[in-house]
């Protein structure tokens, strides 16, 4: 009987390990090529350490397992192999294995960033080759997006071969702006680190390039002199103009002291590039190469270290509903707990599927964590009671909702009915308050999303009357005396503003700065305020044509866009602006390029709009094109300093660029 019971024993722990295979393989899937989140990082960690357990206790090793895998092969892209394996590193959450590992040798500790591995090979002074990690052995080529990433150049003064390996980020500002401005429900991210694998796999570097991912090296692989320090290796880099992880000697009797600093710069919220825990390696990378692989680690490569994540239980109080861009997305405010040192009493549910996932109740217990120690998030449930009554209204505009399930995860999310609905348009708040257009600073578009569910913002002029409600925003989580104090001096700024930028700020379809510039410099605002009231066209102007001319009058005959522009004008002081003299302008025929920072005009944009007034052009970049570069450090060694001297281009300074052409 005994036998018995442990073959059927043994039986059940294989079923088991087979069942945790499945499961973080397809949650690895959906991880590594930008999909859904199937689980949580920490569910994702519960269960893999379940799993490496009942492999050593039983020698069950399925070829497939996690446990032997560096990652997981990116959907689509051309493969290519790595030149040197990009294994991952073994794990613990106990700084006493840290120091032992670490022996008596001279160490490195640093950030263990939440983002995508890639892999860049430069050759003869030029980057050659960008690859993903993939599976550690072979990742994907996404070498055309080179123009498209942040954080290492293009060209280094190193004319060798050299191999460097960093990972791709994308902060939590820029996560929280770029989802919140997705429409589709389908194409919306879990995290950070989820939007930047996703990102990474879209085939246009525009599109890249506008969200802002930037690699960040952690290592220098592979360099033909002999460079053996890692901390020599990071300081190489960095005078290439690499952008390097932060990093910081140790020994094994100094980790206690650092981990804890180091982790309460992560708890203090001082960081936006999101992390996932911190790593150590030798400071000797001869020594680091002689260890042997296990598995899928290399035991000398290095050793990471995961914060044992606090879970605390507390009673949900209700769920808030909130409405942005397409979504109408619940919240849980709960009883206020401490969690990892900080007072939690709120956190996303994320959408309707992710409340049936977990068993919310109108009445429950939920179970708490703070993810990467910053986002607050729920990952269990303990007695429910009754159901989360779905919202039969939108809590902004009070049409009707409706639940969409999304054809490709099945997920169900809540939606506003009216296409009117003012969270629906975000992107047009977002629009207004950007430097080009009004440049409102600290009104970022979580900041609208939230003053538009509480009912502060309908229209644009709304924000010149946030003081009304400064009461009540002071005593908001994120909010202060401070922030609203900024707040309202960014606002009382803003209302001086060129006649271009507001007419960008209108969102008026079509037409974009440039398109403004034109309307301005031949007609002035006046006139064409004038013409907008008389319903006269704007296809005489160079640059516009028909069909931006009917654009803009079909915008102004829509008594919404009328009634904005009527509202805004008393709230504004519109600047003077220069009327172009193309024929004798002091700049005419000449084409200048702008760098550094300017003192005499406000910004560059101002700089160059007194240029074009003059009849002359701005470009990007030094050619054989540029009549001067304008830079107020002369003596800079600069790219386009150096190619201004290489071409016999002037290097001017704004002071003498205001002698030889100003007014």
């Amino acid at each position: 009987m005994e036998s018995n019971q442990n073959v059927t024993d043994q039986n059940d722990t294989r079923k088991r390990i087979e069942e945790l295979v499945a499961a973080l393989n397809q949650a690895s899937q959906a991880y590594y090529n930008g999909q859904d989140e199937i689980m949580s990082n920490y569910e994702w960690d519960q269960m893999f350490d379940e799993l490496q357990m009942l492999e050593k206790e039983t020698g069950y090793v399925m070829p497939e397992s996690p446990t032997q895998n560096a990652g997981y092969e990116e959907a689509g892209g051309e493969k290519e192999a790595h030149e040197y394996p990009a294994l991952s590193l073994a794990k613990t959450k106990q700084v006493s294995e840290l120091q032992k590992w670490a022996e008596d040798k001279p160490i490195w500790l640093s950030w263990k960033l939440d983002g995508l591995t890639l892999v860049l090979t430069y050759d003869d002074g030029k980057l050659t080759k960008i690859l993903t990690r993939g599976n550690g052995t072979v990742g994907t080529n996404i070498t055309f997006l080179k123009n498209a990433i942040k954080g290492f150049p293009l060209k280094i003064d190193y004319t060798g071969h050299m191999v460097v390996r960093g990972e791709a980020t994308i902060s939590y500002t820029d996560f929280a702006q770029i989802n919140d401005m997705i429409e589709d429900d389908d194409e919306k991210y879990a995290n950070p680190r989820n939007l930047a694998s996703g990102t990474l796999n879209l085939e246009d570097p525009n599109e890249v390039r506008a969200r802002h991912v930037h690699f960040n090296a952690f290592t220098l692989v592979h360099i033909d002199d002999e460079i053996v320090s890692w901390g020599e290796r990071m300081d190489f880099l960095k005078k290439m103009k690499f952008t390097v992880v932060d990093h910081e000697a140790a020994t094994a009797d100094t980790l206690p002291e650092l981990v804890e600093k180091w982790t309460k710069r992560v708890e203090s919220g001082e960081m936006d590039i999101p992390v996932d825990g911190l790593v150590i390696c030798y400071d000797d990378t001869a020594y680091a190469a002689t260890g042997s692989v296990t598995g899928h680690h290399a035991t000398r490569a290095g050793y990471a270290f995961k914060w044992q994540d606090e879970s605390v239980e507390t009673k949900l109080c209700y769920i808030e509903w909130s409405c942005a861009v397409s979504t109408i997305s619940p919240v849980a405010v709960f009883e206020p707990v401490q969690i990892e040192g900080t007072t939690v009493s709120r956190a996303s549910l994320c959408n309707l599927s992710e409340i049936e996932r977990l068993g919310v109740g109108k009445e429950c217990t939920l179970e708490v964590i703070k993810a990467n120690k910053i986002i607050p998030k729920c990952i269990g449930v303990k007695d429910a009671k009754g159901e989360v009554e779905i919202p039969q209204e939108c809590p902004v505009c009070h049409a009707k909702t409706s639940i969409h399930v999304s054809l490709n995860s099945g997920t169900k999310t809540l939606h506003c009915t009216n296409p009117d609905c003012t969270a629906k348009h975000v992107r047009k708040f977002t629009r207004f308050v950007s430097k080009n257009a009004m440049d409102i600073d600290g009104l970022s578009a979580q900041t609208m999303v939230k003053f538009i569910n509480d009912g502060y913002i309908l229209d644009f002029a709304d924000l010149y009357h946030l003081d009304r409600h400064f009461d009540e925003i002071r005593q908001k989580d994120g909010f202060g005396e401070k922030s609203v104090e900024n707040m309202q001096q960014a606002i009382e700024k803003s209302r001086d503003v060129n006649p271009v930028n507001f007419i960008y700020a209108l969102c008026i379809p079509m037409i974009g700065t440039d398109a403004a510039k034109k309307i301005v410099h031949t007609l002035g605002f006046d006139e064409f305020y004038r013409r907008l009231r008389e319903g006269n066209e704007f296809e005489d102007i160079e640059g516009i044509g028909l069909e931006k001319s009917n654009s803009i009058l079909k915008w102004y005959e829509n008594p919404k866009n009328r009634e904005t522009l009527e509202k805004m004008l008393p709230e504004i002081r519109l600047e003077k602006t220069i009327q172009p003299d193309q024929e004798n302008g002091k700049c005419k025929g000449i084409t200048f390029v702008i760098t550094g920072d300017v003192h005499h005009y406000k910004n560059r944009d101002e700089f160059k709009a007194y240029v074009e007034a003059q009849g002359g052009k701005v470009a990007g970049s030094v050619s054989k094109k540029t009549g001067y570069l304008v830079n107020n450090d002369v003596e800079s060694t600069s790219s386009k300093n150096r190619k201004a001297k290489e071409l016999g281009v002037p290097i001017i300074s704004e002071d003498q660029f205001l002698e030889l052409f100003g007014e």
